[in-house]
């Protein structure tokens, strides 16, 4: 965190971030490792889990790992009962994890491919979801935080699997916000095209252009996301659930104002994966 306030304590706690070996979902790991939560990571790449886990280590977090698709039941269900198992609790969970499969236009879209992006995006966060109910939230409370977009509120070309998905994730935010209340509390963050290497295609090379159409002047970058998630689990928002926190330096303030930059930078914005990664 930047301001002037205290950060954010976390001690005690144990959190599980999805899709934790690089960009926002490890910036995220770091955030809550740094103020005191035991962290467990997920990632497909064993090795990437096993990398991670040791920068976080370094860095003085208690972490663990847990490589596997989160569209596999199996492998949830393994993460958590590797936390709980190890920590004896599960206080937060982060849907980071996501993909943009199937890419293109919906025309093309194979049917059982447009599947992939629900399985992955939608159907592993309620998962996830129930099995920390049942395994500590239930019991003792909660926070969960599913990493959104900021194009859900808009559309753009060759991610509408993608885009559906999340807009689905949102609404699912919500709806477990009312659920789940009063015991865990259900937040979104939707950020805008933030620097990862699944949105260097977006932004490398176009950097300093996109940031100029931006108010706040500059990309976003994971830690923006990292702080934001922080916020969200921590006592500080108590009293906020069912919110989908927009970070996106102004992205939609700009296009709703119609700066022909602002439309362009949106568009952008819409057309890659930047979001999530």
């Amino acid at each position: 965190m930047t301001s002037g306030a205290a950060e954010p304590r976390l001690d005690g706690r144990a959190a599980l971030v999805t899709g934790g070996t690089r960009g926002i979902g490890l910036a995220v790991a770091h955030r809550l490792g740094a103020a005191g939560a035991a962290v467990g990571i997920t990632g497909r790449d064993p090795e990437g889990v096993r990398q991670a886990v040791g920068e976080l280590e370094k860095a003085g977090v208690r972490a663990f790992g847990c490589a596997g698709d989160v569209a596999d039941p199996a492998h949830l269900a393994a993460c958590v009962r590797q936390l709980t198992e190890e920590c004896g609790r599960l206080d937060i969970l982060v849907n980071n994890a996501a993909t943009n499969q199937p890419y293109g236009p919906l025309m093309e879209a194979d049917p059982d491919r447009w599947t992939t992006a629900f399985a992955t995006n939608v159907e592993a966060p309620l998962r996830l979801v129930q099995l920390a109910w049942r395994a500590w939230m239930r019991e003792h409370g909660g926070a969960v935080v599913n990493i959104c977009t900021e194009g859900t509120h808009g559309v753009g070309p060759n991610v509408g699997a993608y885009g559906t998905s999340k807009a689905a994730l949102l609404h699912l935010t919500r709806q477990l916000a009312g659920e789940l209340a009063p015991r865990v509390r259900v937040n979104a963050v939707s950020p805008g095209l933030v620097r990862t290497e699944m949105a260097r295609f977006v932004w490398e090379g176009a950097e300093q252009r996109i940031a100029d159409g931006l108010p706040l002047g500059r990309i976003g970058e994971p830690e923006d996301i990292a702080d934001a998630v922080l916020w969200l689990v921590s006592d500080g928002a108590r009293w906020v659930t069912g919110a989908d926190l927009l970070v996106d330096g102004g992205t939609r303030v700009r296009a709703a104002a119609g700066s022909s930059a602002g439309y362009a930078v949106h568009e952008q914005l819409r057309a890659a994966d930047g979001p999530t990664a």
